[in-house]
């Protein structure tokens, strides 16, 4: 059986900008062969028992030339395998998505085009350029950039577009650009018509600079302007100053690192402008064994309280309780206390109701709930067993601390601290992490328990503490904070509450305070 060819556009960087259907084809590709210019966060969508297959050109670096990646995706196909050939902005827009077709079509290979928005349309919409507009452009046409203007036989006809055209967009036109200006100024474009070059446009460190088609040639030298990045001129480059919108965000010029596996409660730093990068450093999964927990399970009738620290916790839990044959209704007269709001929604799925949630969001905060204040000790005296004959479960992680347990065993109360669920380091290397943390393009690193720290310092190897000193680093708690500074950094930010929403909102205060620079240049 032939296989079959997803030609999907991966968007030009912001990757909300990737579409529904693309991401659907991506989520069911067994073989993904991908370029260098698109957001590598989209591969966290895809079936990691897919095969990655790099295809990018950087630098003019090609890893594969266009005949082998045609040959691999007939390859592929012609195993029965269902391949996403991914491309940055559109697979039709200059992608090269024609030539693949035309391949495909030839050797009886089913493909599907899926469209992707294209640079010459994203970027300038980032920059507060509209391509048309009533009062200034009713045309707009796109160009590629990277042709020599200068050759006999230009495949463009520059006297037509130079004046018959309103917005001009040429991609991948930096190294040409004094040619380009040449040509349509020559064929009649006014010298002083306007120019923004935007580069990594819809990413976080984007940056535009404006000039005329006389002087932006000039500009770019001296402002040392690289690839990457997008040409419009037109009369619609004016608009800029009153329609940017995109660098008017707060976390605009800041890419932030999750070290966590989900990337739930750190939306609002990507509405307010930031791009996150998960690069998780711990895994969960199952515990070793389920003996502990089985035997706890048995007898859940015979506890006070059900504790639950993490939404993780609850999540492991369940799953064994039910697959143990049990009910919900095993759970009768059963109190149940849940470590921070998450935690609670979490149990509430479930139908069940929350008898505490702790002020402090951590085992000295559970300690306070369950101990009621006692009058200060006198010399020589011990603690009353004020917890006599009630009983506890907490399901946990298997390295967890034993603050909490053994200040209830030495009230007088009984507690069970069955392995639930265990983290470990994934199988991953951080080959482009540590090429962003060199090149200073993460500006906030955050670490939501000591072991995502621990991980990220074996998987960074050596250098870690050094390849760190150029971030802002947020933890979730002090427990974390201890990790960080043990390895002897500095932490940043730190919440009052050990809670994902807490973290988030201290980090936004710290930007707003300025206490961290933007990786992207200055506009001009």
């Amino acid at each position: 059986m032939k296989g079959k060819v997803y030609l999907v556009g991966a968007g030009p960087g912001d990757i909300g900008l990737l579409t529904i259907k693309g991401l659907r084809c991506l989520q069911k590709a067994e073989v993904v062969v991908y370029d260098f210019h698109l957001n590598a966060q989209v591969l966290n969508y895809i079936n990691h028992d897919a095969e990655f297959i790099y295809a990018g050109k950087r630098g003019g670096h090609h890893t594969l030339t266009q005949d082998e990646i045609n040959k691999i995706l007939l390859q592929k196909a012609k195993e029965g395998k269902i391949i996403c050939r991914l491309k940055g902005g559109d697979p039709f827009v200059f992608g090269r998505g024609g030539e693949e077709a035309e391949v495909l079509s030839r050797e009886g290979i089913e493909f599907e085009v899926v469209p992707g928005v294209s640079s010459a349309i994203a970027a300038p919409a980032y920059a507060g350029i509209p391509l048309t507009h009533r009062l200034y452009s009713s045309s707009f046409a796109v160009i590629p950039g990277y042709e020599d203007p200068s050759k006999k036989e230009s495949a463009i006809e520059w006297s037509k577009i130079a004046t018959g055209v309103g917005t001009l967009i040429f991609l991948m036109a930096v190294k040409n650009i004094n040619l380009i200006t040449q040509k349509l100024i020559k064929n009649g474009r006014s010298p002083d018509t306007p120019v923004a070059i935007i580069r990594w446009g819809t990413r976080p460190d984007q940056s535009t600079t404006v000039g005329t088609l006389k002087n932006i040639g000039r500009i770019i030298k001296e402002r040392d302007i690289k690839p990457p990045a997008v040409m419009v001129v037109g009369e619609v480059v004016k608009l800029r100053e009153s329609l940017k919108w995109y660098e008017k965000k707060l976390m605009f010029g800041h890419r932030i690192l999750v070290t966590r596996e989900h990337l739930e409660g750190f939306e609002k730093l990507a509405e307010l402008g930031s791009e996150i990068i998960e690069f998780p450093t711990i895994q969960i999964v199952p515990p070793e064994s389920y003996d502990e927990l089985d035997r706890s399970i048995g007898k859940i009738q015979a506890y006070d309280w059900l504790i639950f620290t993490s939404r993780n916790g609850v999540k492991y839990f369940f799953k064994r309780f039910f697959e143990k044959d049990k009910d919900i209704r095993d759970m009768k007269g059963l109190k149940i206390c849940a470590i921070g709001t998450k935690t609670a929604k979490e149990v509430k799925k479930f139908g069940l109701k929350i008898d505490l949630i702790p002020d402090e969001f951590r085992a000295e905060g559970l300690i306070k709930a369950f101990t009621p204040p006692q009058p200060p000790l006198a010399k020589g005296e011990r603690e009353g067993v004020v917890l006599k004959g009630m009983r506890f479960l907490l399901p946990r992680a298997e390295l967890a601390r034993e603050v909490f347990p053994e200040k209830i065993r030495k009230l007088g109360g009984e507690i069970d601290v069955p392995i639930t669920y265990r983290t470990i380091k994934p199988e991953s290397h951080g080959k482009r992490i540590r090429r962003f943390l060199k090149e200073g393009r993460i500006s906030i690193a955050t670490f939501t328990s000591a072991a995502t720290f621990n991980n990220f310092r074996e998987i960074m190897g050596k250098d870690a503490e050094e390849i760190l000193k150029g971030v802002s680093i947020a933890v979730i708690g002090p427990v974390t904070a201890k990790a960080v500074e043990n390895a002897g950094l500095h932490v940043d930010i730190i919440p009052k509450e050990a809670t994902i929403d807490a973290m988030v909102e201290e980090i936004i205060k710290w930007v707003n305070k300025g206490h961290v620079r933007r990786i992207n240049k200055d506009d001009k």
